[in-house]
């Protein structure tokens, strides 16, 4: 039911199209793809101008996530830088002469400043100054105890130092206590100012800032440090209850779009703000352009594809004159196109022409063997009438002695052709021809080396089997219920001498008796055997049982190996 559906749709849709040149196909193709193309890119550009606003908002919330991690780095690297400085050994020594000419050999280029303090504030060593200088109290605003109290590193608010005279900030940590005659806290400094190289305005588009805000809202630095200055309150439209969450962005009354970031583990912020409709000019030229082009897209699209119909019409052309000429029984070369799966045709073309020139010699080849088999096998059989006519006197007689053999040498040409006359294993062709007697099979003990006789011998050789199968059974060993049949054969390789051996051996039967007169069994056991195979044969007639031995060179049994066709 479903594939009569299925058809009669396929005839709906072939009556539908119309027969036209291939280009006429592609053009029509190319413009049902494009257009659709083009409106739905129409369709983005409307939804890109509704949604403008709320990209600008996470880029700047991206931008502000971008900053407040190059803030981060550097904070960590400074507390990093302090979890250093607290194992120099001159802290356990107490030396710190060694320590104040250390820090300041290696910080003070980085604009990196160490102070060592006690609980109360004061300070006893600050490598912004010489050591023997007298120090004042750290400010209470950067609450030492806590750190210390608190057992964790902390970065300050902005404040206003003493020593520097211009705006700065710490990353404290409290000193190990083994380290108490030092000082109870270690302290980095480094001016507001320095980061400034962190702040990259690149990205940001034309009007928009970028400001560091400290715990209390304060600036730390800012991209516009002439209006915006560092320790300045933060007093653009920005409550506290806007800013909730780790990152994220809004827009307020006035159009002005605002994107904050949290420093991970600091109570510092990163905070973006500049106006939304900086993108609309953009987005009206984008409009125009995308009209513009679009268009010019949908003619350069049509012309491509009647150019390339006409290309494609070409090499199918010549394809199908390649598909004449190897009807007409030729061997073509395959042709070269432009496009590579014309060319693969061309190419699977010109090999079926050749297998088909090699088929029908094949063929040729196949009916003259077969008349060539058919000779030989017509003249064995004639002279297998003739024989056994000379030994029969009724016609009874003969046609049962007829059918008897002729089954034989059916029984060989059955089992050649399943292998389609390659030849055939020793063993399969002995066994073959014994299941015809039965039971009697299972009297015949078989042993040698299996290996493949070619056609000629299978057919000479199962008929003497069959024929002293037959004898074995009337007279020999197979016909006593005690009786067994010896059959082997042994291949001799003695330098250049390469000899066969095959024997038969009737054990546990009646007597032997030589024949009163050579009948058709002796014909195919001995002369014709000896012909076949130029081979010697030699029989025993004992009273243990008759003996039948062949000895000839093993090239006349073996199949021939094919050889390797060329590449």
């Amino acid at each position: 039911m479903q594939n009569n559906i299925i058809s009669r749709l396929r005839q709906r849709l072939a009556g539908f199209f119309p027969t036209a040149p291939i280009s006429v196909y592609l053009v029509v193709m190319t413009t049902v793809i494009t257009l659709p193309l083009i409106i739905f890119v129409g369709y983005l550009m409307l939804k890109l101008e509704a949604d403008e606003r709320g990209d600008l908002q996470g880029e700047a919330m991206e931008d502000a996530r971008a900053v407040s991690r190059n803030i981060d780095r550097r904070l960590q690297e400074m507390a990093t830088s302090l979890n250093l400085l607290s194992q120099f050994p001159e802290l356990e020594d107490g030396d710190l002469a060694a320590f104040h000419k250390r820090v300041s050999d290696s910080l003070q280029k980085q604009g990196l400043y160490v102070i060592i303090a006690t609980a109360d504030g004061k300070q006893r060593l600050n490598s912004r100054v010489p050591l023997d200088q007298p120090l004042g109290k750290v400010p209470p605003e950067i609450k030492l105890s806590d750190v210390i109290g608190g057992r964790r590193t902390v970065v300050s608010n902005i404040f206003y130092g003493n020593t520097s005279k211009e705006w700065v900030f710490n990353v404290m940590r409290p000193l190990p206590s083994a380290l108490s005659a030092a000082g109870d806290a270690l302290i980095m400094t480094q001016n507001a100012r320095d980061l400034m190289g962190l702040i990259s305005t690149e990205s940001l588009p034309p009007g928009w800032t970028i400001a560091i805000l400290d715990g209390d809202n304060r600036v730390v630095a800012s991209s516009t440090p002439q209006t915006i200055a560092a320790g300045a309150t933060f007093s653009q439209t920005l409550a506290s209850d806007q800013i909730r969450a780790f990152s994220g962005s809004f827009e307020d009354d006035d159009g002005t779009i605002y994107a904050y970031s949290q420093l991970p583990g600091w109570s510092w912020k990163a905070i973006i703000w500049g106006p939304a409709d900086n993108s609309q000019s953009a987005l009206a030229s984008t409009w125009r352009k995308m009209i513009t082009g679009s268009f010019a897209l949908v003619l350069i699209a049509i012309a491509g594809a009647y150019l390339v119909g006409r290309q494609m019409r070409g090499s199918i052309r010549e394809l199908v004159e390649m598909a004449k000429r190897i009807g007409e029984g030729e061997i073509v070369s395959p042709i070269d196109t432009k496009i590579k799966e014309a060319n693969q045709v061309a190419i699977a073309l010109s090999n079926a022409s050749f297998d088909r020139s090699q088929a029908e010699d094949r063929t040729h080849l196949i009916l003259h063997e077969l008349v060539h088999r058919s000779k030989n096998m017509l003249t064995l059989v004639q002279a297998m009438m003739r024989q056994l006519a000379r030994e029969n006197t009724s016609v009874a007689d003969f046609q049962k002695e007829v059918e008897h053999r002729l089954r034989g040498l059916g029984m060989s040409i059955s089992a050649l052709s399943e292998v389609q006359w390659q030849g055939l294993p020793i063993r399969k062709l002995l066994e073959t021809h014994l299941k015809v007697f039965g039971s009697a099979m299972d009297q015949v003990k078989l042993a040698g080396q299996d290996f493949m006789l070619s056609p000629e011998a299978a057919q000479n050789l199962g008929l003497i089997i069959h024929e002293l199968a037959t004898n074995s059974i009337k007279y020999g060993a197979l016909s006593a219920a005690t009786g067994t049949v010896e059959l082997f054969w042994d291949r001799e390789i003695d330098g250049d001498r390469d000899q066969l051996t095959i024997g038969w051996k009737d054990v546990g039967g009646p007597p032997a008796v030589p024949p009163t007169r050579s009948g058709f069994g002796t014909t195919i056991t001995k002369r014709h055997a000896e012909s076949a195979f130029s081979a010697t044969i030699s029989t025993d007639y004992t009273v243990h049982g008759f003996r039948w031995t062949l000895t000839g060179p093993t090239h006349h049994f073996l199949a021939r190996k094919k050889s390797a066709h060329p590449n």
